[in-house]
């Protein structure tokens, strides 16, 4: 909801846009702006400003492809002690969930932080203790600095952490949808500042603000990148300046670069993104679950898995789509029985459609 104190503008800024007569359609990629948009309303009001704003691949437990949960539910069913967060154990794999396997007996179990599996694995030191490590680069800095402080031996990860800038080049490059501008994660570039997004702007053209999670701030954001628009300029502009500065956080990307390698992976609903994951350097493997147990994943590893029959997360996370535009959404696919992630997750866009819309 909006503070009394930025009524006033926000009513400034709509008629600002109103009298514009605009036809653009900018991207953002957090889970918790799509969050703000829906729940305040603000999808609706921008597009009778002439705005869409489609969501992009900014929700982890979404990007997360089907083979990753695969291996951790095939570490699950021999016997590892598996520790997620609690969207991620409801996410389905090719048949059955996390949370499936827990209903059948196998040790899952829920944890809030890395630091909750490492206590895990401290009162269970007879069994193999291994955390499902997600996110972009808010949740990487708190993977890293565990790293760095000499876990127990029965403890491990497996890394499906991203990086988002590389995911932005390659919605670009596969000219699959005309985008104006990009509404950039607060969380993110809390943590990586406005350098690592420059490219973008400076390579394809495009507009960028960095925004905040309040109303106000989206709508801030939105102006923002009209105004660059207007101008014709292509720049990094930073409306969350009140938490991002511009070299980011050098503490946490430290401990970032010490832990991590960059590689190219798939994401779900992408191809392989060039330069888009964080794994585990080599003085860190004895923690890396993938190399521990690289001959139990040998089959996994070998095997593809598709998409879930009639499911269109893919494309919900390119913003081909909305979430109403999925022919299972409410239906054959609801937060109580999901069929992909984008309804598990409280950042996916389906589910945030159907929390505040359908229901």
């Amino acid at each position: 909801m909006f503070h009394l104190k930025d009524k006033d503008l926000a009513k400034k800024i709509v008629n600002d846009i109103k009298k514009k007569n605009l036809n653009l359609r900018f991207m953002h990629v957090c889970g918790t702006h799509q969050d703000t948009l829906v729940k305040n309303g603000l999808d609706v009001l921008f597009k009778e400003c002439g705005i869409d704003i489609r969501q992009g691949p900014g929700c982890p437990v979404c990007v997360t492809t089907a083979k990753e949960i695969e291996k951790m539910l095939s570490l699950a069913r021999k016997n590892k002690i598996i520790t997620s967060f609690g969207d991620m154990i409801n996410v389905p794999g090719e048949k059955e969930s996390l949370r499936d396997l827990k209903g059948e007996g196998h040790d899952i179990r829920t944890v809030y932080s890395i630091e909750d599996a490492i206590e895990v694995a401290k009162e269970n030191k007879n069994r193999d203790v291994v955390f499902m490590a997600i996110g972009f680069e808010t949740t990487a800095p708190t993977t890293a600095s565990v790293m760095l402080k000499n876990p127990p031996p029965n403890f491990s990860i497996l890394s499906c952490h991203r990086l988002i800038p590389p995911a932005l080049k390659a919605i670009l490059e596969m000219g699959e949808l005309k985008i104006d501008g990009f509404i950039e994660p607060g969380h993110v570039s809390t943590i990586i500042g406005l350098k690592p997004y420059e490219f973008i702007s400076e390579e394809y053209k495009i507009p960028q603000v960095i925004a905040g999670f309040e109303p106000i701030d989206l709508l801030m954001g939105v102006w923002m990148l009209i105004k660059q628009t207007e101008k014709g300029e292509a720049i990094v502009e930073n409306e969350y300046t009140r938490v991002v500065k511009k070299e980011g956080n050098p503490k946490a990307l430290a401990a970032i670069n010490e832990v991590f390698k960059i590689e190219s992976m798939a994401w779900r609903g992408f191809p392989v993104i060039s330069n888009s994951a964080m794994k585990l350097k080599k003085k860190f493997e004895n923690y890396d679950a993938e190399k521990i147990f690289e001959d139990e994943l040998q089959e996994i590893n070998e095997k593809e898995f598709p998409e879930p029959e009639g499911c269109r997360c893919g494309e919900v996370l390119r913003g081909l789509i909305t979430s109403e535009e999925c022919p299972l959404f409410g239906k054959a696919c609801i937060p109580s029985h999901p069929v992909g992630p984008c309804m598990v997750s409280a950042e996916g866009s389906c589910n945030i459609e159907f929390c505040y819309k359908k229901r």
